[in-house]
């Protein structure tokens, strides 16, 4: 994993919004935050997060179209990732371990399909809002 010196200021900038909560934002409400740090266009944000996926710092979740910081070291190596998304919080939980992993890559050899990208996403509502 890439350190925050290795990234540029706007990836930095965008990687500090994305950090603060567990809620996923999409490009355009990453640039509202950022309008006072001097990001002008959207461009600029997808820019930032297009490096930071590539360096495996974030995530896109694509149901949602927006994006969340990685919460896990062992993603590049572990090959697979799920995300627990809550309905109505909005709170997002990354699990990525060995057992996502062999899911997905017994999934890929059943069905004899080679996969350039491998993700879930689960939609549901957490223990805390269902208690609420």
């Amino acid at each position: 994993m890439t350190n925050n010196f290795e990234l540029s200021n706007n990836e930095r900038l965008v990687l500090d919004v994305l950090g603060r909560e567990n809620s996923p934002k999409s490009a355009y409400m990453i640039l509202d935050e950022l309008r006072g740090s001097g990001f002008r266009a959207p461009l600029q944000v997808y820019r930032a997060l297009e490096k930071l996926i590539g360096m495996g710092r974030v995530h896109r979740l694509e149901s949602l179209n927006a994006f969340i910081a990685c919460n896990h070291i062992s993603c590049e190596k572990t090959g697979g990732t799920a995300f627990v998304i809550c309905n109505r919080c909005e709170n997002v939980q990354e699990v990525c371990d060995d057992s996502v992993s062999l899911f997905l890559s017994g999934l890929t050899k059943k069905t004899k399909f080679k996969a350039s990208k491998t993700s879930i996403e689960l939609h549901g509502v957490c223990d805390a809002c269902e208690d609420a």
